[in-house]
């Protein structure tokens, strides 16, 4: 069977890389299976791609918004009319649940159809002038051409979050999606390509190495960069674009946890705490990496959930009956292989999993059992280092107001929950906690696209992204002040 062949999309046409070359994009779950050979881009490429959509921009900004969102509006449709194939796709090529990926494509229609409809918004501000016959108003203006740079775990959710609503704002837009899912990134931007983006305005660009995204991030034609990953690569795109005054969104890491108090509802606080951990094989930075359970219910809320874990079968994502897939890539798994000894090494107990899975099914993937560590102190570099895999530590906390301690006790701030039916310390977590999301009674990941996304500290760097808060990123506050009164005036001084 052939493998296809994927090219960059620049200024409307489907191109190679300069150099020909090519890399494989390769399925977690089996390697023998390559779901396509992607354009191996460098500076030339990424160059010419910023080239084609800055010569894009002036004639887009001047398209009216609510015609830029009809745009828009015919590419969630025909999202929603491939949703199914599109999933299958994502699948393949990063490995979560079919249904996961379904849900990655829905967050993409979401998002679409909901910025979309900020064409016919995009507020401004009118407010009465302090002086007679004097007008005064705000208006949003774009920006120019973003550089988004986008991961593997949400392949399609994650380019929609920044390509949608700088789309809609006026900007044109380059994205350079992860090298370990560039498949999905393709068939969105090639939606929104069919669906009548004039050339340019979009673009893609493919790539293995970091010179294309290294290009992006240094341009000086470039005044917007989007980033979405780990903190270790957010803070090095940080100092390179700050240092050029770019506007910089950076949404990195995270080491959340899920709070069970001792009036919690047990099964529902189970529940969450295996979909929050596991879900997407705990490769997602709203996972529930840690919990930390009243010390009164610790042995109840363990004996409910390790079954539940033990239970859970994982395999191929594509198979309706798996519940977890494969980690991502080989030097993935070796870092939670690296995590998993260092737990052990420190005193923790692991009470199921904490190996690489082999044998039947297996050989030709990248396999880690669902893990649970047991006696874990908030020291510990399991409780305080991000993981991104399948493995869940247990703290014990003596109270609520411990529980908010250890939660806030490290150097993320993405996501929290609390399980309680003390509705007065509901109200305090959602106080107390220093992250950018709390769930009251939910897990960890929920995050709907109608508000804002992101967090505290060494998760981001303060913008948001979802929500009407997202056109901040990708707009520039204009203030208009129309003076008709047929003399001079001066604020401040004339009465």
């Amino acid at each position: 069977m052939s493998v296809p062949r994927y090219k960059n999309l620049i200024r409307g046409e489907w191109v190679d890389s300069i150099s020909g070359d090519t890399f494989p994009d390769i399925n977690p779950a089996d390697t023998r299976d390559v779901c396509g050979e992607f354009a191996d881009s460098r500076a030339a490429d990424a160059m010419a791609a910023v080239d084609a959509a800055k010569s894009a921009y002036q004639k887009w900004r001047l398209i009216p918004a609510p015609r830029r969102a009809e745009i828009l509006y015919r590419a969630a449709e025909t999202i929603v009319r491939e949703k199914e194939n599109l999933a299958r796709d994502m699948t393949r090529e990063m490995g979560k649940v079919l249904k996961e990926a379904a849900g990655d494509v829905q967050e993409a229609i979401d998002m679409t159809y909901y910025i979309a409809a900020e064409g016919r918004r995009l507020h401004g501000v009118t407010t009465p002038s302090e002086l007679p016959n004097k007008y005064m108003m705000s208006m949003r203006m774009p920006l120019g051409t973003a550089a988004m740079i986008t991961p593997w775990n949400f392949p399609m959710a994650i380019p929609s979050w920044k390509t949608i609503p700088a789309l809609v704002a006026g900007n044109t837009v380059v994205l350079k999606p992860s090298p370990e899912a560039p498949l999905s990134a393709h068939h969105f931007v090639r939606i929104l390509h069919e669906a009548g983006l004039p050339p340019g305005v979009i673009n893609l660009v493919t790539s293995s190495t970091p010179e294309a995204p290294e290009t992006l991030v240094t341009h000086p034609d470039v005044p917007i960069v989007s980033f979405t990953g780990s903190t270790r690569t957010g803070k090095i795109i940080n100092e390179m674009a700050s240092s050029r005054f770019k506007r910089v969104s950076l949404e990195m890491g995270g080491k959340n946890a899920i709070m069970v108090m001792d009036d919690a509802n047990l099964d529902l606080a189970v529940d969450g705490a295996l979909w929050g951990g596991f879900g997407t094989t705990g490769q997602r930075c709203t996972a529930a990496s840690r919990l930390i359970v009243h010390e009164r219910i610790y042995d109840e809320f363990l004996n409910r959930f390790l079954p539940r874990v033990q239970s859970l079968k994982i395999g191929n994502g594509l198979d309706a009956n798996v519940d977890m897939g494969p980690i991502v890539n080989e030097a993935q798994l070796s870092k939670v292989e690296y995590y998993v000894q260092s737990g052990r090494q420190e005193g923790a107990k692991v009470l199921c999993g904490g190996e690489r899975l082999r044998g039947s099914g297996y050989d030709h993937g990248f396999f880690f059992a669902a893990t649970i560590f047991g006696d874990v102190t908030p020291e510990m570099k399991i409780a305080k280092e991000e993981i991104f895999g399948p493995v869940v530590s247990v703290l014990r906390c003596r109270n609520f107001e411990n529980a908010i301690q250890i939660c806030n006790n490290t150097e993320y701030g993405l996501s929290s929950s609390v399980y309680t039916s003390n509705v007065d310390q509901a109200f305090q977590a959602m106080r107390d906690l220093n992250t950018g999301i709390t769930y009251i009674n939910a897990p960890t990941i929920g995050a709907e696209v109608h508000l804002p996304f992101g967090g505290t500290k060494q998760t981001g760097n303060g913008h948001r992204e979802g929500g009407p808060t997202v056109l901040d990123l990708y707009t520039e506050w204009k203030t208009i002040y129309v003076d008709f009164s047929g003399r001079l005036q001066k604020a401040q001084i004339d009465s």
